[in-house]
């Protein structure tokens, strides 16, 4: 199921690039479904790292990822899905409230991403300097608040024991980007 997970966000994110680059958007996706697999996750929770942007960022929607990989991906990929219709401010803060409430798998998922968009972006400040900041819809006052509070909540209502060692590196990334 992980190797159709792949092919279906590979398909659906085709002709996507990464902000700030001229790199395929499916790296992102790839690089978080790997993190979750490292980390010894289940293969829904995997098949959701690969499909977690489709229905945000592409024609696709949640019933696709149901009929095709089953309610358990469909639910962590819903979960970890903003409404494109509202502002950043709403969304970002729709993302809060689900890391201080959401079960840990959707916790897992939210952090791989986040982490992995915080290491590109700390990649591309070193390259590129503040200008990246240009390309986002909030600038690196609101981008410290949503990572730092993503930071805060991301262990609420779970064991440290339960926690991926990616959790951890996120928060040093936190640090390193937003001093």
């Amino acid at each position: 199921m992980k190797e159709k997970a792949k092919d279906f966000a590979e398909k659906a994110h085709h002709g996507q690039k990464r902000k700030n680059s001229d790199v395929p958007y499916i790296t992102h996706p790839i690089r978080v479904a790997k993190r979750l697999e490292r980390a010894g996750f289940s293969e829904e929770l995997i098949c959701a790292g690969y499909l977690h942007d489709v229905v945000e960022d592409t024609i696709y929607e949640i019933e696709d990822i149901q009929k095709n990989f089953g309610s358990r991906v469909a639910e962590l990929v819903a979960a970890h899905t903003e409404d494109k219709s509202k502002s950043w401010q709403e969304r970002k803060l729709h993302t809060i409230d689900t890391i201080k409430h959401a079960e840990k798998e959707v916790k897992f998922l939210i952090v791989a991403d986040k982490l992995d968009n915080l290491l590109g972006l700390e990649i591309d400040l070193k390259e590129q300097g503040d200008v990246v900041w240009e390309k986002f819809n909030a600038g690196i006052d609101k981008q410290k608040w949503y990572n730092q509070s993503i930071a805060k909540y991301m262990y609420h209502g779970i064991d440290k024991k339960d926690t991926p060692d990616y959790f951890v590196e996120f928060e040093e990334a936190v640090q390193r980007v937003f001093h």
